[in-house]
């Protein structure tokens, strides 16, 4: 059902910010909290008691904690088929390997260590290493892509150019960098390469919104023009409804999702490559990036394809009342920051409403920050399309969930829905009989721990070989494993 009701926009974050043609003047907002909007935009709370899916699950790692006892900040944890090993990235910097058995944990890499003249930035909620990613010819000897794999930093280094910068802004709080890594010899059990070469710079105007995700699309196999091509997302340099208005800016990288070869140099400062077959290249693109892949986005900070349809889907978090879901088609117009969700955004304290913008792409499904299941603090993350067999019970489903609150939803990945929330259940954890949520199961762990028990979960998901589910959080150093259920 399609929910028609209008809505107050709000003000809360984002990612990264970047721009080369001149972005429209606007004043810096300061970072704030969510506005509570004048309707909830989905009266019908979200259902939390039909159809539940409740799965068993091991702790199938644990990752060291950082100095202090203070827990890892878990921001991704991918597969490396080529090394039969995962790997997981500690925010403050330590890349671990992890077994495929989940009994051998070692540190790969430090980004931080001082040697690399990194200096990670990692103050706050949202800064640190944000994502990392293997080419897919890490393994394979005498390719282009041996030994190369690239991280995404929050910078504190900032004496170097930017290749990039947010035209309008007036003050600068740090630098991302993405790098690129060359081991010498992949399979080692720690990084034996030298100093990272770095690709791309860009100066960020605010503290928030610095999350990206970077990957390589998965399922493109040679000769697949897809692939080696290294998807980016880019929040819209922070702050609170993009003040800057990079979003729909084409001439600048905030607010996007770019799509770039890393092996190629025909960008403009000669260190990456720019696809012919990216949707704003060629003529009648006149002040558009080549970079771009897709417009429009707040803060992309997951994406997920679906090894049945092809299909790419992204999880970009709201301002402050709608979180959403959404298809990825090169050339797309996601609608920030006119558009949150299904629901137009005019400015903080302005009415929006649901009158579609033709043009626009707007969310399989969404849902609203005022619903009683989640935390006062609300932010999306992607999962995967799960069509394994393994866990019958979440074949065929679309995974997503709820960072802070540790919520964790499905929406069937056939039928899915046209917007909205209506669709969304849950998956709970089967814990010795008794159903649970992941920041229950934190909180639990935390006392086993001797430490406070954790506010909230701040989840991640991490898919393992042959579609295995891993679930991530950045509270109690514990990599779960959803596992096919017991007898």
């Amino acid at each position: 059902m399609r929910i028609t009701h209008v809505l107050l926009a709000a003000g809360l974050t984002a990612s990264t910010v970047l721009a080369q043609a001149p972005a429209p003047a606007a004043p810096q907002a300061p970072a704030r909290g969510p506005a509570v909007p004048a309707t909830d935009p989905f009266p019908q709370p979200i259902n939390t008691v039909d159809d539940v899916i409740k799965v068993d699950f091991v702790e199938f790692a644990s990752i060291p904690d950082d100095a202090g006892g203070l827990a890892a900040r878990m921001m991704l944890l991918v597969d490396e088929p080529g090394t039969r090993r995962m790997f997981m990235i500690n925010m403050r910097g330590p890349l671990y390997s992890v077994s495929y058995d989940g009994k051998t944990v070692r540190l790969f890499l430090d980004v931080n260590a001082p040697k690399w003249g990194i200096d990670v930035n990692s103050m706050g909620n949202e800064r640190g290493v944000q994502s990392f990613a293997f080419h897919p010819q890490f393994n394979q000897p005498g390719t282009p892509g041996y030994g190369k794999f690239y991280t995404l930093t929050d910078t504190s280094n900032t004496t170097a150019k930017a290749d990039f910068t947010p035209l309008g802004a007036t003050n600068k709080t740090h630098d991302i960098v993405l790098l690129e890594w060359t081991a010498k010899t992949p399979g080692a059990e720690a990084y034996d390469g030298g100093a990272p070469r770095e690709m791309i710079r860009w100066e960020h105007p605010f503290a928030n919104h610095n999350g990206g995700h970077l990957s390589f699309n998965p399922l493109a196999t040679p000769p697949s023009p897809d692939f080696g091509l290294l998807y980016l997302g880019f929040a819209d340099g922070g702050s609170g409804g993009d003040p800057l208005g990079l979003a729909q800016n084409k001439g600048s990288s905030f607010g996007k999702i770019l799509r770039i070869d890393p092996l190629g140099r025909n960008s403009a400062n000669g260190k990456y490559g720019i696809p012919a077959s990216n949707p704003f290249v060629g003529p009648g693109n006149a002040g558009a990036l080549g970079e771009i892949y897709v417009l429009g986005v707040r803060n992309p900070q997951r994406f997920a394809w679906d090894s049945k349809t092809g299909k790419m889907y992204v999880a970009d978090i709201g301002q402050g009342v709608v979180e959403e879901v959404s298809e990825v088609t090169a050339g797309a117009n996601l609608g920030w920051n006119r558009w949150e969700g299904s629901y137009s955004y005019v400015g903080r304290l302005e009415v929006g409403n649901t009158q579609r913008e033709p043009g626009l792409v707007y969310p399989v499904v969404e849902y609203g920050h005022l619903d009683a299941l989640l935390l006062p603090q609300v932010a999306i993350t992607m999962g995967p399309v799960y069509r394994g067999t393994a866990i019958r019970q979440l074949s065929n489903k679309m995974l997503f969930g709820d960072n802070p609150s540790g919520e964790i939803f499905y929406v069937n990945a056939d039928n899915l829905p046209k917007g909205g929330q209506d669709a969304i259940r849950r998956v709970l954890f089967n814990d010795k009989g008794a159903s649970k949520t992941l920041l229950q199961l934190i909180k639990e762990k935390n006392v086993a721990q001797g430490k406070m028990p954790a506010a909230r979960a701040d989840l991640r998901f991490g898919p393992g070989a042959n579609g295995q589910i891993f679930v991530l959080n950045k509270q109690d150093g514990t990599i779960r494993l959803i596992v096919p259920s017991r007898p």
